[in-house]
């Protein structure tokens, strides 16, 4: 009866969700208070296990940081200097996002990218003036791809880089970057090509963009000095992560803390936190909770293992449906609660002889992190930036964004599946 109240809490929510009825945090916080009151889990279990205050307090430090940092005018002149640079034309302005946004996503962990990068976004649209949606379209998906590339770029990369000893961060490099070089090349073009119309920026505009002056938008107070430093110390300690062995949670929060203490003077605390989109915050807690309904009852678990057992131990059988099904799987649900399911039972699989379990792996993380971009459900940036949307007075339908999001991952899943087929599993198909 658990296992069925679970499972219709979890569906009906997403129903409604996607149909944008109601207000999504209310609809999302409605299903974890339902799942307390039947009895699904209880509060313990439901604030520890549950939900990922990890994720939760990284987006709290950043949107700290980005609401202080953005008062001294720094996003207005990065957006007006990196827009002059391509001189203002819509689709050169679309290539030079997507580039920043994937390359971001690559090293400092696509939420942290988006967080720092729709705000810059949002200023040049303002001056162009147009159409926001092709733009946040190309800072979603490319930061899903970008984040494939590397250990740190998105959380599944992540667990599972913690769960396998010999998968470092050069690992990750040299085995996921080539694939997602080649689709997000291919993505960011099919883009830039469906929306070329909307990308159309008018000649009178252009000109305004080129006369402005980026430094006139610098508010050159004694805000500005220590509010570029903690944010340049907070990225660079990002890169280091690898090297530090310090969570990015806590370099977040130190970052935060550290330039609320230096700027209070001038932005008072209740100031600050009146900024952060706790909409957002709530969204996410009530999202861990609904997928850990699932969790707590076996369903993802007994879904994983029924999927590796369908393959009787066969390694290329069971790469691709690892892919496949992780693939879609994420862009329905949060990926961190199904891969860490997964890798248990992947690690299993050394029982049955498998020596060579690293094209398991390889499937898992490109499923993972490709199949986020389905709907707007399917990874943390995603909402994140639909968060920084909606205080811009800018919506992004669930739907719409699903009839670019599915076949963006259905040609990702393809192209994955060559490339791990040719440079993993030839070998083992028998001849």
């Amino acid at each position: 009866m658990i296992t069925v109240i679970s499972l219709i809490v979890f569906i009906t929510s997403y129903i409604i969700i996607i149909s944008e009825k109601v207000d999504r945090t209310l609809v999302a916080g409605t299903g974890g208070v339902l799942l307390l009151l039947f009895g699904v889990f209880d509060t313990k279990k439901a604030f520890i296990t549950y939900i990922d205050w990890n994720t939760i307090a990284l987006l709290f430090a950043m949107m700290i940081l980005v609401s202080i940092v953005s008062k001294t005018g720094v996003f207005e002149f990065i957006a007006i200097f990196l827009a002059q640079k391509v001189k203002g034309y819509g689709v050169s302005i679309l290539f030079m996002i997507s580039i920043v946004t994937a390359l971001g996503s690559a090293l400092l962990a696509n939420v942290t990218t988006v967080l720092l990068l729709v705000p810059i976004m949002f200023k040049i649209i303002k001056v162009l003036n147009v159409s926001a949606f092709p733009y946040l379209i190309a800072i979603i998906l490319s930061a899903n791809i970008g984040g494939t590339a590397t250990l740190i770029g998105d959380p599944p990369n992540l667990m599972i880089g913690q769960a396998v000893e010999h998968l470092t961060f050069n690992a990750f490099l040299v085995h996921l970057s080539p694939i997602a070089v080649i689709i997000f090349i291919l993505i960011v073009v099919a883009i830039a090509a469906t929306f070329r119309k909307r990308l159309q920026v008018s000649e009178e505009n252009r000109l305004t963009l080129m006369s402005l002056n980026p430094k006139q938008y610098l508010k050159k107070d004694a805000t500005l000095v220590p509010s570029l430093s903690v944010l340049g110390l907070t990225i660079f300690s990002f890169v280091l992560h690898p090297f530090l062995h310090i969570e990015l949670t806590s370099l977040a929060l130190g970052g935060a803390i550290l330039l609320m203490l230096l700027t209070h003077t001038y932005h008072p605390t209740e100031e600050v936190l009146k900024e952060v989109d706790w909409a957002t915050l709530f969204f996410f807690m009530g999202l861990f909770l609904l997928v850990g309904g699932l969790e707590e009852v076996g369903i993802i678990d007994e879904f994983a293992r029924s999927m590796i057992y369908f393959t009787e131990g066969d390694l290329p059988r069971t790469a691709i449906l690892i892919l496949w099904i992780t693939g879609l799987f994420s862009g329905v649900i949060d990926n961190i609660p199904f891969v860490a399911a997964m890798i248990p039972v992947i690690l299993e699989f050394q029982d049955y002889g498998m020596t060579n379990l690293d094209p398991l792996w390889w499937s898992l993380a490109l499923g993972a992190c490709l199949g986020g971009n389905g709907t707007l459900l399917g990874a943390s940036s995603n909402l994140v930036v639909v968060g920084l949307a909606i205080k811009e007075k800018v919506q992004i339908q669930f739907i719409d964004f699903m009839k670019i999001g599915i076949p963006v991952v259905l040609i990702s899943l393809i192209l994955s599946t060559l490339y791990i087929y040719f440079r993993y599993l030839l070998a083992f198909i028998p001849h």
